[in-house]
């Protein structure tokens, strides 16, 4: 086990949890646990051992609450403010790891909590589970990815809707609208994430990262390039 301010890491075999861990305020992220996670991110990216990492958050109420505006919204100096944006990318970070990500969320998922779990490849939820983007009801917009993943998830209408008027949904509703992988009852939750995780880092690894880069990489390309790339990725995969 590895210590950080705001997260706990541990790595058992080719499994590595990463735990948002600051329960006394719903795991809000500031803007050490970006660091912290920036940290742990850019290891496990290098570490060929893990081939799959799980993503959950500390105590009973909440995966992550949001974001703490009082360390985000004090701007820095725009020189600083830049370097800052360039030397922690945290979120460019997260979609470039080859691994696959699987979030186990509870409890309060909101503003930077679903910006977390959206980066990741699924999302496994208990019952209990809330999702919202209460941002614009603060005076501002998300500033990490929501407004471009959310509509991805679940399409136009439903990300307006839940940007626009703060209206949070629950896990069921997360699942029909493609928010979420599964919903299961909390105390199957941690299980159920891990269980899955497990399966993935029993495969080949490359197998599993071809995949991920296909599917990823696919959604943003023609129907036509994403065939192509597949070919290209199956041929190459194929044991002579």
């Amino acid at each position: 086990m590895s210590a950080f301010e705001t997260l706990i890491y541990e790595k058992r075999g080719q499994m590595a949890y990463v735990t948002l861990n600051r329960p006394e305020v719903m795991n809000i992220h500031n803007i050490q646990m970006r660091d912290d996670m920036y940290e742990v991110l850019s290891a496990v990216k290098l570490d060929e051992e893990v081939r799959a990492i799980l993503f959950k958050g500390a105590g009973e109420k909440a995966f992550c609450a949001g974001a703490d505006l009082t360390e985000f919204l004090t701007a820095p100096p725009p020189t600083a403010a830049r370097e800052v944006r360039f030397d922690k990318d945290l979120w460019g970070l997260f979609l470039s790891l080859h691994q696959p990500l699987i979030a186990a969320a509870h409890g309060y998922v909101l503003g930077s909590g679903i910006e977390i779990v959206l980066c990741c490849d699924l999302i496994i939820a208990s019952e209990d589970a809330r999702f919202g983007l209460p941002e614009v009801g603060l005076g501002i917009i998300p500033a990490a990815g929501a407004t471009q993943t959310v509509p991805r998830a679940v399409g136009r209408g439903k990300a307006l809707e839940m940007l626009l008027t703060n209206r949070w949904i629950g896990a069921e509703e997360a699942l029909q609208a493609g928010l979420v992988t599964k919903v299961v009852p909390r105390d199957h939750l941690l299980p159920t994430a891990e269980a899955m995780a497990s399966k993935i880092a029993g495969q080949d690894p490359l197998l599993m990262r071809s995949a991920k880069q296909l599917v990823s990489r696919g959604l943003d390309l023609t129907l036509a390039e994403g065939l192509e790339l597949e070919k290209k990725l199956a041929v190459r995969l194929t044991p002579v």
